[in-house]
């Protein structure tokens, strides 16, 4: 898309400095710092919290070890009636 704009004198000369420099357009220079003041003023998203679910008990039983998932199994398996 096309459209004007009024850059400073000085202002539009770093520009086209810079985008010499980079090897790059006056389009790409412009377009990205629009883009890094865009993105600066973006209200950032925080990730939501996640709770594990929790259930009264007494916390882990005896004789369960947590590292041992084939122990572990058996017994589910036993306290379940599973075969």
């Amino acid at each position: 898309m096309r459209t004007t704009v009024r850059i400073n004198d000085r202002l539009l000369a770093e520009a086209k400095k810079l985008a010499a420099d980079k090897g790059s357009t006056l389009t790409a220079v412009i377009e990205d710092s629009l883009r890094a003041a865009i993105s600066r003023h973006e209200p950032q998203r925080r990730p939501s919290k996640f709770r594990f679910p929790t259930f009264k008990g007494g916390g882990l039983q005896p004789g369960v070890d947590l590292d041992d998932t084939s122990a572990l199994l058996d017994l589910m398996e036993d306290r379940n009636g599973a075969p």
